[in-house]
């Protein structure tokens, strides 16, 4: 993923922050608790295909 894109892009349903999880394929808000798809490295900013993130998975991203 691009970081200059990465700058750009938002969480569609908070207008936060994005991280990207390059193990997973993921853009993930923290602050909406979910983690949404890259596809063929095409982000899917939609909040019906996005993952629900666990609680271990907020708290491991919230760490330094």
């Amino acid at each position: 993923m691009d970081t200059r894109l990465l700058e750009l892009l938002v969480c569609p349903v908070t207008k936060g922050p994005l991280t990207y999880r390059h193990d997973t394929q993921e853009l993930v808000s923290l602050s909406a608790r979910l983690a949404y798809p890259v596809r063929d490295g095409i982000a899917v900013l939609l909040e019906n295909e996005a993952r629900v993130l666990t609680d271990a998975e907020v708290e491991e991203g919230r760490k330094p």
